[in-house]
């Protein structure tokens, strides 16, 4: 499903990512890990085109995209929640919901997809007339989620969703994303710090240094040990 050829991306003249190659079938997670700052936030910015890539490919699905803006990767079936989730806090949980249809190429609500997220969240059918900023930092994560799942995207980036949330909702959103997984249609790209929440959800595992990728593998193959000088456990 997405496709990263001998990718690389500057902040003006400096190089943050260098020849990364990586590939997330439809069906799996990749997990995607290394210590803050080695480039992971910018790799997922240039795929959903935030960051030019100034050298490689992109491709989803076979479609090159690594031209096409940030508006057009969305339609195209490119689902992002960002790190510190990026809710409008001012609206409610329902109209957050209805913001995730502007980023599809209908743009009007689908009411089954919303109810989809009702049942995937339960949470979110409870609050869906609340002010989404009065709801926990783990409640406010699921929203986010839903948000870009409510149009059905191709291929998913999550961006650390189990930073600040409390573990009953981290095995919450564990158990949502077994069961995307599961359905066999969509990829699903993951940051993750959260070493054991990773490696239970994830198929295979991609690990970065200083915008460089150093390993990769199935989870099964992972050596705690050997990656150690990589991660901050």
């Amino acid at each position: 499903m997405l496709q990263i050829e001998n990718l690389a991306v500057y902040y003006g003249e400096s190089r943050i990512l260098n020849s990364v190659s990586l590939e997330v079938p439809s069906g799996q997670v990749v997990c995607l890990m290394g210590r803050n700052g080695v480039g992971k936030t910018t790799l997922m910015k240039a795929i959903i085109g935030l960051l030019r890539a100034r050298v490689g490919t992109i491709r989803l699905d076979g479609k090159d995209i690594t031209q096409r803006p940030p508006h057009e990767r969305a339609r195209a079936g490119v689902g992002y929640v960002p790190q510190g989730r990026g809710i409008f806090p001012y609206l409610t949980v329902y109209e957050n919901l209805l913001m995730g249809f502007e980023a599809s190429s209908r743009r009007t609500a689908d009411l089954v997809a919303i109810e989809e997220m009702y049942a995937l969240f339960p949470v979110i059918k409870q609050m869906r007339g609340r002010v989404a900023g009065t709801l926990s930092g783990g409640q406010q994560q699921q929203l986010a989620i839903a948000r870009v799942l409510v149009r059905r995207p191709a291929l998913l980036l999550l961006d650390e969703p189990t930073e600040g949330v409390q573990p009953s909702i981290t095995l919450e959103i564990e158990d949502v994303i077994r069961a995307l997984r599961q359905r066999g249609d969509m990829a699903i790209l993951l940051v993750e710090q959260f070493l054991d929440f990773a490696l239970s959800v994830a198929d295979s595992y991609t690990m970065m240094e200083t915008g460089s990728i150093v390993a990769r593998g199935p989870v099964s193959s992972f050596d705690e040990q050997a990656a150690h000088e990589y991660l901050a456990f």
